[in-house]
């Protein structure tokens, strides 16, 4: 039994004890007796909330392990409060868009997991005879790109291509992922001012997203596919949202603690590990972020975590065309997101929305993960909301360091993160173990 005075429940945050069983929920309740024989865990003050759900972690093994890889990304998932993350199908080799590539990717993550684990597939041009028996195989869905995804075996698809794949998907409830941007709104060979991140930031801007988001809103309207897109930056993607929800199409998006907590004006010259693309906008985009979260316009934050090998970042010189985009924060995804988040007013139930109850309905596993209820699995995080930290790159268990909060101040912090009942991580380290299952729809 898990005790606090602040329990995050379905109905609100209360004094609560958790009964676990067989490594799942079997009760709420406000005031409870143990059972004889019954561990009982009071935390006290501290808040006990789901364990986070990222629906979008580039773990990147097989292939470039030298990236990242399960037992790395795991250890950082766990002592940042996350107990399922799903794996995005590309910067592995080889990438998720066949039977052949799933297989190495669950030989590669067996027994090496300290958290939950699952797989997206991909959609590319020439994979479509591949789709159906990737999902009888249990990925939970695809992704694809619009624009150049930088990487040779991973090719962006068209309009066309995505029209020829989409019944399948439709007749079988099918979701697809999007990284939406409009190549032909890109300059991706600029060649000026190349350690300025105005130059880069200009090189993707947000009509790339907005106009991407009308051609998404077009495809569902006319297919009735379930369309998600991928790491929202722009807020010029919002209106073309908003209209399909009020039409009530089942398209959705989702956001990332980097667009939430940083802004352009804010990003040194030749400060390449903050690049990430879509990039990180200015401060009065980032605000208009968090107005479509309190309204609903986007229903999950997300990490995005996508790490590379320092090199590739191009510190030395500075060079944004050059450098590898993506940040890596999964250990840091929720404290940024309550850091940014409380100073607008925000509570700890808004976060366990975002991270924890919308990322599971997405992926479909929401009777399972990201909520505390009876049946549920026990996956639990005991956080200290009022407490914070200083990020110090070389305390991070991501297999690089290198991360654009180095040095900041953020609230929260992780005490303990339980996996159906056992705890994987506390300050001392990972008791349990790589316990974590690989995870079917």
């Amino acid at each position: 039994m898990i005790r606090s005075r602040r329990v995050v429940t379905p109905e609100g945050i209360r004094p609560a004890s958790v009964a676990i069983r067989g490594g799942r929920i079997s009760g709420v309740e406000s005031e409870s007796a143990p059972a004889a024989g019954t561990s009982v865990l009071d935390f006290g003050e501290a808040v006990v909330m789901p364990g986070l759900v990222d629906t979008h972690v580039h773990v990147n093994e097989p292939g470039r392990t030298d990236w990242e890889g399960f037992e790395t990304a795991s250890r950082a998932a766990a002592a940042g409060g996350v107990t399922t993350l799903l794996d995005m199908p590309l910067n592995s080799v080889p990438p998720t868009t066949t039977i052949k590539g799933l297989e190495a990717k669950r030989r590669a993550a067996k027994g090496r997991c300290f958290v939950d684990v699952g797989f997206w597939g991909g959609l590319v041009p020439g994979n479509a005879e591949e789709l159906l028996p990737l999902l009888d195989a249990g990925v939970f869905g695809f992704k694809c790109f619009l624009a150049p995804s930088g990487v040779p075996e991973f090719d962006e698809v068209r309009e066309g291509d995505l029209r020829a794949a989409l019944p399948p998907l439709v007749e079988r409830g099918a979701l697809l992922l999007v990284h939406a941007e409009l190549p032909d709104r890109l300059n991706l060979g600029w060649n000026e001012k190349r350690r300025s991140y105005a130059s880069y930031l200009a090189s993707r801007p947000g009509a790339a997203e907005g106009e991407a988001a009308a051609l998404l809103v077009r495809l569902s309207r006319d297919s009735g596919c379930r369309i998600h897109v991928l790491h929202l930056s722009s807020a010029e993607a919002l209106a073309p949202l908003a209209e399909a929800r009020g039409e009530g199409l089942p398209i959705t998006a989702e956001t990332c603690p980097h667009y939430l907590f940083f802004a352009a004006e804010e990003i040194p010259d030749g400060a390449t590990q903050f690049k990430c693309a879509p990039p990180i906008r200015e401060a009065s985009n980032r605000e208009f972020l968090w107005k479509a979260l309190r309204e609903g316009a986007i229903g999950m934050i997300v990490s995005d975590h996508s790490p590379a090998p320092p090199g590739k970042k191009m510190l030395g010189s500075g060079d944004f065309r050059e450098a590898w985009g993506g940040i890596s924060s999964l250990e840091l995804t929720l404290a940024a997101t309550w850091t940014a988040a409380s100073e607008r007013g925000f509570s700890i139930a808004d976060v366990a929305e975002w991270m924890c109850r919308a990322p599971a309905r997405l992926s479909g596993l929401d009777r399972r993960k990201g909520v505390l209820a009876p049946g549920a699995d026990a996956d639990i995080v005991v956080f200290r909301p009022e407490e914070s930290f200083e990020v110090v790159p070389g305390r991070l268990h991501q297999r690089h360091k290198l991360t654009p909060y180095s040095g900041r101040v953020l609230k929260g912090v992780v005490e303990a993160t339980f996996l159906r009942g056992k705890r994987i991580y506390d300050q001392g380290g990972f008791p349990a173990g790589p316990i974590g299952e690989l995870l079917r729809p």
